[in-house]
């Protein structure tokens, strides 16, 4: 009896052994290790990576800014992995403004995003053809407009201000101000309400034409290979909000 009972003793000690050695494999099987983002993307990683992954990227490293913890980076490491080949997650249309850096708000490093700027975040023929060859030749998956508060080249917009090459410059933004016929109160710089309000319509005005104006890019969001998405910087605060109910998507389009 005693070698019996010590038999079925062992016979169950060795089944829970072998059922607490197949636990960890099976959950490390279905819960990969992202990807780490101090090392540089390559083709393989970029790929990898789906639209709604990359905005969570951007929403995560905005969220590190704002508090105070962005990842260590080495960033000569990144020159040398980089130096080879490119393959960005997203791109930015942002404005000049010095406030407003693109890798520093996103805790983003070197190789991350492409990064175009010009007072006031708009398009033009030479923007949008800088877009194309970072979404369909380098494989970005986002575009993100991005505005901000307090915007210069929106309050002269506001103001219709006239000096040099700028009266040009600023002729881009005016379709916002005027897009803005139910606004109650002073239509100037002097409203900030105003100057919001415009910023705002700017931002989701640019987020449509780009995609009205570039088959390339709308060919990429038809197939679900690229978001475009507007947001707005608050150069208070550093936080970015993303404008996720007029996103641009294949279901959206």
């Amino acid at each position: 009896m005693l070698t019996r009972l010590t038999f079925f003793a062992l016979l169950i000690a060795a089944s829970m052994t072998t059922a607490c050695a197949q636990t960890p494999a099976t959950g490390s099987m279905s819960t990969p290790e992202p990807r780490d983002p101090t090392v540089a993307l390559t083709a393989e990683t970029q790929a990898a990576l789906s639209p709604m992954d990359v905005l969570q990227a951007l929403k995560d490293g905005n969220k590190r800014f704002i508090d105070g913890t962005p990842l260590e980076r080495d960033f000569m490491k990144q020159v040398r992995e980089t130096a080879g080949g490119q393959y960005p997650m997203a791109a930015i249309l942002g404005c000049i403004d010095s406030r407003v850096p693109h890798e520093i708000v996103f805790d983003k490093g070197v190789g991350d995003v492409f990064s175009a700027r010009v007072a006031g975040n708009f398009v033009n023929t030479d923007i949008l053809g800088s877009l194309e060859f970072a979404t369909a030749v380098a494989g970005a998956k986002v575009i993100v407009v991005l505005g901000h508060t307090e915007c210069g080249a929106v309050k002269g917009a506001c103001d219709h201000v006239e000096l040099g090459n700028l009266t040009s410059t600023l002729a881009n933004i005016s379709p916002a101000v005027y897009a803005i016929n139910d606004f109650e109160g002073e239509r100037s710089s002097k409203n900030k309400d105003f100057v919001q309000a415009v910023a705002h319509e700017n931002v989701e005005m640019t987020v449509r034409n780009m995609v009205d104006r570039s088959t390339v890019m709308r060919n990429l969001v038809q197939e679900g290979k690229l978001m475009v998405i507007g947001a707005m910087h608050d150069v208070a605060t550093g936080e970015v909000m993303f404008m996720e109910e007029s996103m641009i998507t294949a279901e959206t389009l």
